[in-house]
């Protein structure tokens, strides 16, 4: 492709504002004077990102560990690379079947005529990416962006400035300005990347960040797709083994130290198996760190202020008569232990606001009524996890409780699934991308209709005379 211009995509907080708006403005121009990406065009920008990767695995894993403090690289590997990887690869296979005109019917008034969709490309697509997994996701939403023919825009957190700093490098050394770009720097240049005029924005992140990112947009009528999160539940049914719940419930929360957006925020247990379950959840995290200071495979807390605020809460919590159960009775350095809480007061931020690190409450119900009652007091969640053994009542917590996303009998699973949408409902976002789902989110659907040799509407009229009368009443009782 032709480079359009020579503007740097390195920006920081000390450039103006000026140069990010002229990268958007290539962009833009790109996108409305090269005709549509072929296939084949497409298949090499994807097959571009995997080398990047590959290529480059040990220096990503060491700029995500840097940005942490420590951050496990086989999570790194595992939970972020991989489904990237994952995810090309899923989308070369399909992409010329996703591309294909879809033929559509024609109702007989219309006849003889034909009529299909066309996927076309948005234009420049907006991506701002957080800090928990920052790899993921900057480049998930880039391979569907990308499939769908779109220029791209990527804005990773400064939370993670030496991954940021690398990504940049990476894309700017793969990539031309006009098809791809990293822009790196503070809130600042944040806020003016959500104005920009977009032909779609996406965001992921906390849901009061979302809320100013939709204003953004709103002013110039960007479409979004705000993955955001929310105090997902996870319900342990009486029929189901409390030590394989504890077990998949365990893994899914302390990954990342619980800095994971679908991680389970607090967990419904029968009341009289609260206890067990937690001493159970406890012991599988022991198994799995059994040490938590320097530990390689436990990930430290993003930074200072997160870490307080989640001691905060945990202090807020004992204070009201709750019973905290730990891994370790270590000092909480840059490492928070896996912790349980039994008996949190209603009113503790625990319940009330999402945790986003490894505390796990643990709420006691009566009845399956209860916890759906539970449940249903809180804004709709990102992720729901339900264990139980019995189909009816599978179903009956499908029927009762809506969440963006679901996997029953364990944790996370639903977001790897290549062939799944992911996003979020109400308050935990709105719209999903991923494969082929991902692909139309940012495609546009565009109608077209072939009139066939006679056109028969036309003949009716004006004037409009008897033959009119006739076949709308045929029309009206068909």
């Amino acid at each position: 492709m032709p480079q359009l211009t020579d503007v740097s995509t390195r920006i920081n907080d000390e450039t103006t504002l000026d140069a990010l708006r002229d990268l958007f403005r290539v962009q833009r121009l790109a996108s409305r004077t090269v005709p549509t990406l072929t296939i084949k065009q497409r298949a090499e920008s994807l097959k571009t990102i995997r080398a990047l990767i590959l290529e480059n695995g040990e220096e990503i894993k060491k700029s995500i560990c840097n940005d942490f403090g420590n951050r496990s690289t086989a999570e790194t590997e595992m939970l972020e690379m991989i489904p990237v990887l994952n995810a090309i690869r899923h989308t070369r296979r399909n992409l010329g079947a996703w591309m294909r005109p879809e033929a559509r019917p024609v109702d007989l008034a219309f006849q003889p005529g034909r009529a299909w969709i066309r996927y076309e490309p948005l234009g420049v697509i907006g991506i701002i990416a957080p800090w928990n997994y920052p790899l993921l996701l900057s480049l998930s939403p880039l391979v569907d962006a990308i499939a769908a023919g779109n220029r791209v825009m990527i804005k990773p957190s400064e939370l993670t400035p030496c991954f940021s700093e690398l990504l940049h490098k990476l894309i700017s050394s793969h990539f031309d300005t006009t098809e791809v770009t990293v822009i790196t720097g503070g809130p600042s240049i944040a806020r003016e990347f959500a104005r920009l005029p977009f032909d779609h924005l996406i965001f992921t992140g906390s849901t009061s960040i979302g809320r100013e990112v939709m204003k953004a947009a709103a002013e110039n009528l960007t479409p979004v797709t705000l993955e955001l999160g929310g105090k997902s539940p996870a319900i342990v049914c009486a029929d189901y083994s409390l030590e394989k719940a504890a077990r998949s419930i365990a893994f899914g929360k302390f990954l990342n130290a619980g800095q994971t957006c679908i991680a389970p925020d607090y967990v419904l247990v029968p009341s009289d198996l609260c206890r067990e379950f937690a001493e159970e959840v406890i012991k599988r995290a022991q198994r799995a760190y059994p040490t938590i200071q320097d530990n390689p495979d436990y990930s430290t807390i993003i930074n200072e202020r997160h870490r307080a605020r989640l001691l905060d809460a945990l202090a807020e919590a004992k204070a009201g008569g709750a019973t905290l159960l730990t891994t370790k009775s270590e000092l909480q350095q840059a490492a928070i232990a896996p912790t349980v809480v039994l008996g949190a007061p209603a009113g503790c931020s625990l319940l009330q606001d999402e945790i986003f690190g490894p505390v796990l409450p643990i709420v006691s119900y009566g009845t399956l009524e209860e916890a759906f009652d539970f449940i249903n007091e809180r804004p709709k969640a990102l992720a729901l996890y339900c264990f139980s053994n019995d189909k009816i009542t599978q179903n009956r917590v499908l029927e009762r409780v809506s969440s963006g996303g679901v996997t029953i009998n364990g944790t996370l699973l639903h977001i790897a699934q290549d062939g799944l949408p992911f996003g979020g409902v109400g308050a935990s976002g709105m719209g999903a991308y991923h494969g082929r789902d991902g692909f139309r989110r940012f495609s546009h659907m565009r109608s077209v209709y072939k009139v066939g040799m006679l056109n028969v509407f036309e003949q009716l009229g004006p004037p409009w005379g008897t033959l009119a009368k006739r076949v709308a009443s045929v029309l009206k009782r068909r």
